[in-house]
This record gives structure tokens, C-alpha cells and sequence, in this order.
């Protein structure tokens, strides 16, 4: 069993910070944590928050009983530390408060995905691809599955979404808890169809957690070459079902042998991924060398960054449920004005203004029956 003082410290070591790092950064003194620690003392709860808030947990997380959590957060180009340290923490922290908000509205969704069953020598291009159609099938994607594959994601997958903006821009990450169930790490600065391929990305490495993953793995980690261009696959197959996408591209090469870049955008446009994404799957579909790909992306690389640019977009950090999960903790009594603001982000002034405008826990409409 884990008390208070043994997760100070794991929480502190995971952040890959020193106690006079600590010391640093906040009011607790090197000599004072080492004691909190090893047990000597405890520290008061406006210690305790002050920590929490340094190593990107909640204080909730530090009151609990029971063993140390066994946390693997599995990155796409893990970024530098400490950038990386502070990012995967406040993915965890992010979850775990979304669990805190479903358990007190008594709303939480058990994780519904399929997980893949094989061992990881035996899994090869060909899984992945059968991975996806199924996958597609199951929850009626359709063939145009990007303009969806969020919503489904979230709704019935029940898998927790963030989006925070850090670099490298080609980073993502996704975490597997018997707790709070999956979540996943998005690049808010990424425009949609890009962030819509890293989900799919890191939807491959939800669904096969149970085949790649082993037990007393490192906590933070990247993913093999080989697992990446398997999820790659998967991304693929899941976004441009190859058959919907070869009829798009003769849909638009008409009687022509060419197509030009705005043909190429329109059928990217409609299954909602990147033109470099649609250049790699018609590589594929068409059979078409590697470097066919690399030689096209460089003569449309222009147009294609202008496209990126005009088609950035800003997305919440946090998914629309886990703030209205929030409003209503907060109307019912289960969180106080502080904490309702410290889960969204803002300032308690501003949670008192949204206070004064919520609509009261009793309002209803009166609906005529005809």
C-alpha cells in the first residue's frame, strides 16, 4: 500500500525533478519535502495543492490508498524533456479529473473498444489493414470515416480526447488506465485532418495495447519503428477505405491522366485527411514507388503549406462533456467555485461569472403533447 509520503515522492520522480528543483519552483523547502517524503511530516493542504500543482496532479491523487499507480503514457516523437515530463502529467491529470467529474455526477462510460487479440510477432501490415475494416465496420463509419471518427471516438469508444498545443507539431500520445479508462493527446496546433490522422494513429495504439504493451514497461516511452508504420497503416486503411478512394480519384480524373492540386484537395477535403496522407494511400492503392510520394509532395509542398494555414481552426483543451460534466458538479454541490475553476483552466473570477449565468439545477420546458 502506497501512502501520501511514497507518492509525493513517485510524483516528483516522474516529473524528473530534484527536491531543490522543487525548492525552486515553489514555497515547500528542500529539507521540508525530503521530510514530507520520508514520512516525518505532512504537509498542509495549501503545501499539498501547491505541490499537485507543480507536478501536475490532482491532490485527490495524493490522498488515495491502495498501490502506486502503474502509468504508461505511449508517445508519437516524444518531445525533450522536460517538455515531455510536464505534457504526459497533464494528460494523467486531465484524465483522472474527467473520471473525478464522471464518478461524482454518476455519469462514468467503461471504455468501449475492441481490443485487438495476437502477439506481436505475428502482426504485420495485413492485421492492421483487416484491423481497420473492421474497426470501420463495427461502428459504421462508413467511406468517408474522418468526418465522424472524433465523434465515435469519444461517444462510443468513451475515450477521453485533449488537445494542447506543444511541439514537435508531428507529436501525439495516448495512455491505457484501469481507472480512468484510455485517453488521448492531440496537437491542438495541427489543423483538422492532420490531428484527425494522429487519432487514428493513436486509436491503432489503443486497440493493440494488450498485443505491444508489456507488463512493467517504462512508464513514458516511444513506440517501435516498426509498431509506428503499422499504426501508420492502420491510419491509412481507417481514413481512405481503398476502394471508396479509388472511385473518388477517377470521379475526379474524369477522361483526363492528371490530376492537379485542386483535384487533389477536393478528395482529400472529403475523407478529411491531409494531401500528404492522400499521396501515401494512392502510393499504395495505385501502386506507385516511394518516391513517387516524396516527388509529388515536394512540387505541391507550396500549395499545400498555404492550405495548412488557411484551414487552422482552435479547439478546446478540454472535451464539451468534461466541462459540462463540470458545470453540473458545481450547480449540485459535489465541487466548490475553486475547483470547478481549477479543472477549466480559468481564473475563479471568471467561474464566478459562468456561476451567475448557469441556468438553475431546476429549469424545464414544458413540452404540448399534439
Amino acid at each position: 500500500m502506497s501512502g501520501l509520503a511514497e507518492r509525493l515522492k513517485y510524483a516528483r520522480q516522474s516529473m524528473k525533478l530534484t527536491l531543490d528543483d522543487v525548492a525552486s519552483r515553489t514555497s515547500v523547502g528542500a529539507s521540508t519535502l525530503s521530510e514530507f517524503e520520508n514520512d516525518k511530516r505532512e504537509p498542509r493542504l495549501s503545501q499539498l495543492k501547491e505541490l499537485a500543482d507543480l507536478f501536475h496532479r490532482t491532490t485527490a491523487f495524493f490522498l488515495e490508498e491502495g498501490p502506486l499507480p502503474s502509468e504508461v503514457v505511449l508517445w508519437r516523437q516524444k518531445p525533450q524533456s522536460p517538455n515531455a515530463e510536464v505534457l504526459q502529467n497533464h494528460l494523467l491529470r486531465l484524465a483522472e479529473q474527467y473520471h473525478l467529474l464522471e464518478q461524482w455526477c454518476e455519469s462514468f462510460e467503461r471504455l468501449q473498444i475492441p481490443f485487438a487479440a495476437g502477439h506481436s510477432d505475428g502482426f504485420g501490415y495485413q492485421q492492421a489493414e483487416k484491423l481497420a475494416h473492421d474497426f470501420r465496420s463495427i461502428h459504421g463509419l462508413g467511406e468517408r470515416p474522418g468526418q465522424s471518427l472524433l465523434r465515435v471516438v469519444e461517444e462510443i469508444c468513451k475515450i477521453k480526447v485533449f488537445h494542447i498545443a506543444f511541439e514537435p507539431s508531428g507529436s501525439a500520445a495516448c495512455t491505457l488506465d484501469e481507472t480512468f479508462g484510455a485517453a488521448i493527446l492531440l496537437n491542438s496546433k495541427n489543423v483538422r485532418w492532420r490531428r484527425n490522422f494522429d487519432l487514428a494513429h493513436e486509436l491503432f495504439h489503443l486497440l493493440t495495447w494488450k498485443i505491444f504493451r508489456k507488463p512493467g514497461e517504462e512508464s513514458f516511452v516511444e513506440a517501435s519503428a516498426q509498431e509506428e508504420k503499422l499504426a501508420t497503416c492502420f491510419a491509412r486503411n481507417l481514413l481512405m477505405p481503398q476502394e471508396p478512394l479509388r472511385i473518388a480519384i477517377d470521379s475526379q480524373l474524369g477522361s483526363n491522366t492528371t490530376l492537379t492540386f485542386d483535384d487533389l484537395f477536393e478528395v482529400a477535403r472529403q475523407f478529411d485527411v491531409s494531401v500528404d496522407a492522400l499521396l501515401w494511400q494512392m502510393s499504395f492503392v495505385f501502386n506507385r514507388p516511394k518516391d513517387w510520394v516524396s516527388e509529388n509532395s515536394e512540387k505541391l509542398k507550396g500549395q499545400i503549406a498555404f492550405w495548412d494555414k488557411r484551414q487552422s481552426d482552435t479547439l478546446p483543451l478540454r472535451p464539451l462533456r468534461f466541462e459540462a460534466l463540470a458545470a453540473e458538479a458545481l450547480r449540485k454541490g459535489y465541487i466548490s467555485t475553486g475547483r470547478y475553476a481549477e479543472y477549466l483552466g480559468i481564473t475563479r473570477r471568471e467561474a464566478m461569472r459562468q456561476v451567475e449565468q448557469e441556468v438553475p439545477d431546476d429549469a424545464e420546458i414544458e413540452i404540448a403533447h399534439t
